[in-house]
Order: C-alpha cells, then sequence, then structure tokens
C-alpha cells in the first residue's frame, strides 16, 4: 500500500488503519512523491488525495496510468470533491474506487481489501 496525502494528521490515521489490518504500508506527501517512490514501493494499491501542492492527485493519477510500469496499480481516490463531475473525471483516468472525506475507515478499509483481492499480485522489483 502507499498512502499519498499532504495531511500528515490524515495520512497517519490512514496508514495505521491499514496497518491494523495487516497491510504493509508506506506513505508519501504529494503527488511527486508518490510517483518518485512507487517502483520502489510496488504497492497493489494507492490511495490518493486530490488537493495536494506541487502535483495534485488528478495528474498523479494520470501518470500513474499512463507509465506501463504503474497502469496496474489500484487507484482509489480520497477526497471532498466527489460531486458528478469529479466522479466522471476519475472514471476517464481509471480511478478504481473513491472515499468521500470525511471518511469512515471501516468504508476505507473494506474498498482496500476489494481492490487488493480483485488484483492478482504483481511481480515485485529486484533490491
Amino acid at each position: 500500500m502507499l498512502v499519498v496525502d499532504d495531511d500528515e494528521v490524515i495520512r497517519q490515521l490512514i496508514a495505521v488503519n491499514l496497518q491494523l489490518e495487516g497491510f504493509e504500508v508506506e506513505t508519501a506527501v504529494d503527488g511527486r512523491d508518490c510517483l518518485d517512490r512507487v517502483r520502489a514501493v510496488a504497492p497493489d494499491v494507492i490511495t490518493l488525495d486530490v488537493m495536494m501542492p506541487r502535483l495534485d492527485g488528478w495528474i498523479t493519477a494520470v501518470r500513474l496510468r499512463e507509465d506501463p510500469d504503474t497502469a496496474h496499480i489500484r487507484v482509489v481516490m480520497i477526497t471532498a470533491r466527489a460531486q458528478e463531475r469529479d466522479l466522471d473525471r476519475g472514471m476517464e483516468i481509471g480511478v478504481d474506487a473513491y472515499v468521500t472525506k470525511p471518511f469512515d475507515p471501516a468504508e476505507l478499509i473494506r474498498t482496500v481489501h476489494r481492490l487488493s483481492a480483485a488484483r492478482p499480485p504483481q511481480p515485485r522489483p529486484p533490491t
């Protein structure tokens, strides 16, 4: 798992909840940090905030989908922006799920479990 959010409190809340469910979790502070770390982390699922400095969640999701090495990774947008046009934009990009802030940790965990179970394991890069 790679948890991407510029708000440290939210980032840690998500990470702790997922760790308690047995997920291995790494974190990134924004979209640029996510793209810099994604190959080393090789996550099955990324939780991605929309509104972040340097590189927002929309652009980050597009770049993840455009890169053959990361296009398979499931993306969960965690956002206060879940209007119909936002959902449509996410569908065009290929976002796998939305969780709306303020979010219920149990809903997030169900979503991540569903997405991680739906994706066959991907080869990990050599260390």
